[in-house]
């Protein structure tokens, strides 16, 4: 394998290409008949073991999936750079806590896929060679994390063409589930013993006004059957992944799931039905006692989804996490304050993180101790498409030649968040919503630039000698 110049590699990272998009009544059929497969498999196993009918068990997933109308999926693709496709997988991981890294240093895993993809605005995006050899050793982390990118992408995309009055934040689900319940035995209370959950919430929010939360599963896979069997598999996982929280009425929680099929030989196809309904609508009582500025402690809900009641009988439950009426206005504060700590964790700042989440959340995780070449620390400044960042930075070699990356947030909405002000945050946000620069190539910067309506930036090139840090 030839490797590309940097500068190569820089300029491709900057370069629209097509994302292929399915979406029908196919899809419907296909994933419903996955999941039949997968769950008669499940009969079968536990007939083998010998299992009572008191232990047999059968997913419970998400029903009645239809395909996303609208906008962007209609047309059957839409294009994406792969540094935008990156500053989505940044953001979403930034408060991941996969790696040895302290938390605000998460996100430059997603630097690693730099030369992963490829593609031209004729053409459709697909893995580069230097994909294709990561691939064969680490093809499950690849495609995962990759497919979250896609997903993710795609999704703020649909939501804010379908919700243009909003803006859509996305946050971790774990992160923001473990704010009012244990999910393993390492978190205080009363654990929930069912190991499906979303992995993200897309939350769409207007001050003053209720925001509408829906769960959000991806999944991503190397898979070459030019059937997408794997990816109807992966659908139907994801049902029941979506199907773990509730938010509101039993099964009126609209949800999003996602399968991204990355070939060795092929171009990138994003698999993605959609589950309505009339619930994830959060009410406004969170402006209650202080608002979005007064920190959250830690709550023990207990681990379960109420059914309805059937006539006169108890109402039964089933394992899995229930957002209620009465928890409306808490979990909007949750999913605020989270989505702040992903965007001052993206700009490399412990502090202000930390004041953002609760003890089971990780808050100790950004302060501290942290090892050798792990850490980030919030102290660089630049002005990128007219615009002044204050965030972090990043040093390595780019096959050879030393570049820098930067990730930051634009600096007087940094500062608001510095201070703790999210109310005034997201007013100022919500304003500017439709003013942030969509250029992918800044030449006085000299590299790929990303810029989201959160106020962040995630931007590379080649190493220079530095006159704008502060």
């Amino acid at each position: 394998m030839v490797l590309k110049p940097a500068e190569k590699v820089l300029e491709e990272l900057a370069q629209c290409s097509n994302i292929s998009l399915r979406s029908d009544s196919g899809l419907v059929g296909a994933v419903a008949d996955a999941a039949a497969a997968a769950d008669n498999e499940k009969r079968k196993k536990q007939a083998e073991e010998k299992k009572s009918k008191d232990e047999d068990y059968v997913l419970r997933r998400k029903p009645g999936l239809q395909p996303i109308p609208g906008p962007g999926w209609g047309e059957r693709s839409v294009q994406l750079t792969p540094w935008d496709v990156l500053h989505v997988l940044g953001r979403a991981i930034a408060l991941s806590r996969r790696g040895a890294a302290r938390g605000f240093a998460e996100h430059w895993g997603a630097l690693k896929y730099s030369q992963a993809l490829t593609g031209d605005a004729g053409s459709f995006m697909k893995l580069s060679a230097e994909g294709k050899v990561t691939a064969d050793h680490y093809k499950a982390l690849q495609s995962s994390e990759l497919g979250i990118g896609f997903a993710l992408a795609l999704a703020r995309r649909v939501l804010a063409r379908r919700h243009p009055d909003r803006v859509v934040s996305i946050v971790p689900a774990d992160t923001a589930l473990r704010a009012g319940w244990a999910l393993t035995s390492r978190d205080k209370g009363p654990r929930n013993s069912y190991g499906y959950r979303p992995q993200f919430f897309a939350e769409l929010w207007k001050p003053g006004e209720p925001s509408l939360a829906l769960p959000i599963a991806c999944k991503g896979n190397h898979s070459n059957a030019s059937n997408a069997t794997y990816s109807h598999t992966q659908l139907a996982s994801a049902s029941a992944h979506v199907e773990g929280v509730h938010i509101g009425t039993w099964n009126e929680t609209p949800a999003l799931i996602f399968s991204t099929e990355l070939p060795l030989e092929g171009y990138v196809t994003v698999h993605a039905l959609r589950a309505g309904g009339s619930g994830g609508w959060l009410g406004r009582t969170y402006a209650e006692g202080g608002g979005l500025d007064v920190e959250l402690k830690d709550e023990n809900h207990f681990p379960q989804i109420q059914l309805p009641a059937e006539g006169n009988d108890t109402p039964a439950s089933v394992p899995g996490f229930h957002v209620t009426p009465e928890l409306y206005g808490w979990f909007a504060k949750v999913l605020a304050r989270t989505a702040a700590a992903g965007v001052t964790a993206f700009a490399g700042d412990g502090g202000a993180t930390a004041q953002y989440l609760t003890e089971r959340q990780g808050k100790k995780h950004f302060t501290g101790f942290a090892h050798a070449a792990v850490d980030s620390v919030q102290d660089a400044a630049h002005t990128i498409l007219g615009t002044c960042f204050t965030g972090t930075d990043h040093v390595f070699r780019l096959n050879g030649t030393r570049v820098e990356a930067f990730s930051g947030v634009e600096k007087d909405l940094f500062d608001l968040l510095a201070e703790g002000q999210v109310e005034q945050y997201r007013r100022e946000i919500y304003e500017r919503r439709s003013a942030w620069p969509s250029k992918s190539w800044d030449g006085p910067w000299g590299g790929p630039v990303s810029v989201h309506q959160d106020g962040t930036v995630l931007a590379m090139r080649l190493l220079r000698q530095r006159d704008d840090s502060i």
